[in-house]
């Protein structure tokens, strides 16, 4: 490979690396032709954009980054595909339906600028909110003492009744 492309290359992963808040190594190993494209099928329904890269190169693109991506350098051996996301669930959540095959499989991510290195870090990934969801159990949390206010106006009548009722029994 040239080195025009090599660099090429670099500032390409550069861009998608500030493009993309969120973004998860995995190794690919083991996976052929048929399976490789099932997984890039169900990646882009999912809105994840998934590149297969040596890992050299995506090694100078995260040290050519404003963000220190250190711990995950020890991530680039073997296949690497970086599944770059908008939401930081969803490729864990596409990768444990993998998870009884081994393949594939997680290395690191970095989502919600916390670094997560290891298949053993899957599951924590798996339960972050998104954005969408942490706004739908704001809005729930905001409701709640509306809705309890509502209820204890309709049950008004009766709570006024039942009052009348102590009231006239202790005379």
């Amino acid at each position: 490979m040239k080195k025009e492309l090599k660099d090429t290359i670099v500032v390409e992963l550069g861009q998608k690396l500030k493009e993309y808040p969120h973004f998860y190594l995995v190794d690919t190993t083991g996976l052929n032709a048929e399976q490789t494209s099932n997984l890039r099928r169900k990646c882009f329904k999912n809105e994840i954009k998934m590149v297969v890269v040596k890992n050299t190169l995506l090694h100078k693109a995260f040290e050519a980054s404003d963000i220190d991506f250190s711990p995950l350098y020890d991530s680039l051996k073997g296949n690497t595909a970086v599944f770059f996301t908008q939401t930081a669930n969803v490729p864990a959540k596409l990768l444990k339906e993998y998870k009884k095959e081994g393949i594939p499989a997680l290395k690191a991510a970095y989502a919600e600028e916390g670094f997560f290195v290891g298949a053993d870090k899957l599951e924590e990934l798996v339960s972050i909110k998104s954005k969408n969801e942490l706004i739908a159990d704001v809005v729930a949390l905001l409701q709640s003492p509306v809705k309890n206010v509502v209820s204890g106006l309709n049950a008004g009548g009766k709570l006024h009744g039942l009052l009348d009722a102590i009231a006239e029994r202790n005379k």
